[in-house]
């Protein structure tokens, strides 16, 4: 979401959103619905429209630039004589290989027209970003790619949200709920079912009434030519740690992205414990094959363990709770 505010008055406000966001509380705005997480033609046009935008301010106006996590896809403009297939397909290639959203934002700054603040840029104004950050270190720079960061004199930019501060916000909650809150100093990054088992073998250890919570995002590194269903890397994660639960007791796992939405799937997440893999059993369904074909949505809505929120409209990366019972 970009403001443009020149002077101290507020004369326009161009918003981009996710296709099925609502327009709530955005009156007088203009609202362009936009593709994630892969853009697509509506991302390049609300790319030009931002660089509209921009251009309109001059040297005595002040934009105000709300940047989050997302913003790579949302807009989203190819480098002269690139192709937003060539770019889409570059960016897929490393996601799929597992690499880091820092790697991938790189990657995606030297495609772009309008990112490592190649967007601020197009403007003479003085710019302040504020950012909800989804990535390790929360270095404005990386988040959403950095459209608006250009390190001009005068430039503002300072990280409002993080999920650090989800975390500790979740401790707080857990404590006024009777819990004993552990915050794992350690940020999650890696293959994400093997990050889920590495988690629930930590949380094997809590004693009763403990809380483990983690944050961070880890990948799913997909193998040329294996199928694909509808997935993403917290119920990786979440399948991860059932297996690992396997056979105990009163230990539960959940694993959560803060928007709501987990790569391809409808959920925002998914809930695990030590009798997941023996109900599924009972229904016919293979954790191994459901893996192997990043089809976990299928798995653990066959279950009722899916966890759906719809868009949260904030996007801190993702969380991981677990619990053991008293």
């Amino acid at each position: 979401m970009i403001l443009g505010l020149p002077g101290d008055v507020r004369t326009g406000a161009l918003v981009v959103l996710p296709r099925g966001y609502s327009e709530r509380g955005l009156k007088g705005c203009e609202v362009l619905y936009s593709a994630h997480p892969e853009p697509d033609a509506s991302s390049l046009a609300a790319a030009r429209r931002a660089i509209a935008f921009f251009e309109s301010y001059g040297r005595e106006d002040l934009v105000l630039c709300l940047i989050s996590g997302g913003t790579s896809s949302l807009v989203a403009l190819p480098r002269p004589g690139l192709s937003l297939e060539q770019k889409r397909r570059e960016v897929r290639r490393l996601m799929r290989s597992g690499a880091s959203i820092v790697e991938i934002n790189r990657l995606r700054k030297k495609l772009s027209a309008v990112k490592g603040g190649k967007l601020g840029r197009r403007t003479r104004a003085r710019l302040a970003t504020l950012v909800l950050s989804d990535v390790p270190g929360d270095d404005p720079a990386l988040v959403g790619s950095g459209p608006t960061i250009r390190n001009r004199p005068g430039d503002l930019a300072f990280v409002v949200g993080s999920n650090r501060g989800g975390l500790e916000a979740a401790a707080g909650e857990a404590a006024d709920l009777g819990l004993a809150p552990r915050i794992l100093r350690r940020r999650l990054s890696g293959e994400a079912r093997e990050q889920g088992a590495r988690f629930a073998w930590s949380a094997r250890r809590l004693e009763p009434g403990e809380a483990l919570l983690a944050g961070g995002e880890t990948t799913v590194a997909i193998a040329k030519g294996s199928l694909r269903g509808r997935g993403g890397r917290n119920l990786e994660f979440a399948l991860g740690a059932a297996a690992e639960l396997a056979g105990t007791e009163g230990i539960a796992v959940l694993s959560a992205g803060s928007d709501g939405i987990d790569g391809t799937s409808r959920a925002a997440g998914a809930v695990a414990d030590g009798k997941t893999l023996g109900r599924a059993r009972r229904l016919d369904l293979d954790p191994e094959a459901a893996l192997s074909r990043h089809d976990t949505e299928r798995f653990f809505a066959a279950l009722g363990d899916l966890v759906v929120t719809g868009p949260t409209g904030t996007n801190v990366c993702d969380w991981a709770f677990a619990l053991r019972r008293l």
